[in-house]
């Protein structure tokens, strides 16, 4: 792991212990002592993978004002860092091995931050089985804007892809969508009195990467991704890159208990859970004679999935057509949520 600062004009040190002195401290023990991480005093990691196995790379970046708020503490963004990233190894199927952190802080952040945040990330090691192996720091004029790349392995040739699905497949989601949508817009100040809005708030702070059923349903699951950016793009984004449509059936969406009752107040409130981004949950379509197969592998992993549509040829590429419950199509303002 480097330290560099992003100038000239700046010292090296940006607080009390300064960046190597963060490294040492605060984010060395994070590799757990791993021969791999080569305790973070190179310039890179050697990892080597097991014979039989394939490795999946993912990276994902969160940035303050963007993807976490001002207001949002280090050990939750930490948690939402780690989870963000977790996730999209839990939508190949793979395990997590080790992952690598890119650090950008403004001179505010001081030492007192950064050992916060190293001690969530200590917590979401030991609960998802994962270490740090290396990385980089710098000195930014901006707000925080935090990297992991994610390693994982899985066997051979099994990993799930985006670009599976077939016409025909069923599509089915993990968990309950909307909260995410939802819990920002609680974090932001709606929905004051709502019995349930601290549990919205932290499904949008710290969303649970569904890595069991992934590594559980390998073999029965034809396209996979995470729901990131919004259900209805993100499925439309999964069609899409086999050159097919899809049928999205609004009303059977699972949702929360907090999420049911804001709907019931204001229905409108169904194009945020359609759109809106942040439920890292697992959308996956399954080919019909595989779906006992798959609802019974799911259920044994303990987390409920629920078929919400259909993968179709009869709709243009990336087409998405939204049904309620009498089949009338909804209309939609804004199909998927983008972070620029």
């Amino acid at each position: 792991m480097t330290d560099k600062t992003s100038g000239g004009s700046h010292p090296e040190k940006c607080a009390s212990l300064g960046e190597f002195g963060r490294i040492r401290e605060f984010l060395a023990p994070l590799t757990l002592g791993h021969p791999d991480s080569l305790n973070l005093r190179d310039d890179a990691a050697l990892l080597t993978v097991p014979e039989g196995d394939d490795l999946v790379v993912t990276t994902d970046t969160i940035v303050r004002h963007v993807h976490f708020l001002a207001k949002d503490g280090p050990g939750d963004i930490a948690s939402k860092l780690m989870r963000v990233n977790l996730s999209d190894l839990a939508a190949k199927g793979a395990a997590p091995l080790g992952y690598s952190l890119s650090l950008a802080l403004p001179v505010s952040v001081d030492d007192g931050w950064v050992r916060a945040f190293a001690e969530r990330l200590a917590e979401e090691q030991a609960t998802f089985g994962i270490r740090l192996i290396g990385g980089d720091s710098v000195r930014t004029e901006g707000p925080e804007v935090l990297t992991i790349n994610a390693y994982g392995l899985i066997p051979k040739g099994q990993m799930m892809r985006r670009d599976g699905a077939k016409a025909g497949d069923l599509v089915y989601v993990t968990g309950t969508i909307g909260d995410g949508a939802l819990g920002l817009m609680a974090a932001r100040g709606d929905f004051i009195g709502l019995p349930g809005a601290a549990e919205l708030v932290r499904r949008y702070q710290i969303p649970e990467p569904r890595l069991a059923l992934g590594e559980g349903v390998r073999g029965l699951v034809n396209g996979a991704m995470d729901v990131s950016d919004g259900l209805v793009g993100d499925l439309a984004a999964m069609a899409g890159t086999s050159g097919l449509g899809a049928v999205l059936h609004s009303h059977l969406i699972p949702l929360s208990d907090p999420a049911s009752e804001l709907l019931a107040g204001d229905p409108d409130l169904m194009i945020s859970v359609l759109t809106g981004g942040d439920d890292y949950e697992l959308l996956l379509t399954v080919a019909a004679e595989n779906k006992a197969a798959f609802e019974r592998k799911a259920e044994a992993t303990g987390i409920p999935v629920t078929a919400i549509g259909e993968i179709t040829a009869a709709y243009t590429s990336g087409m998405v057509a939204v049904l309620d419950a009498d089949g009338n199509r909804v209309n939609l303002d804004n199909l998927k949520y983008t972070h620029i």
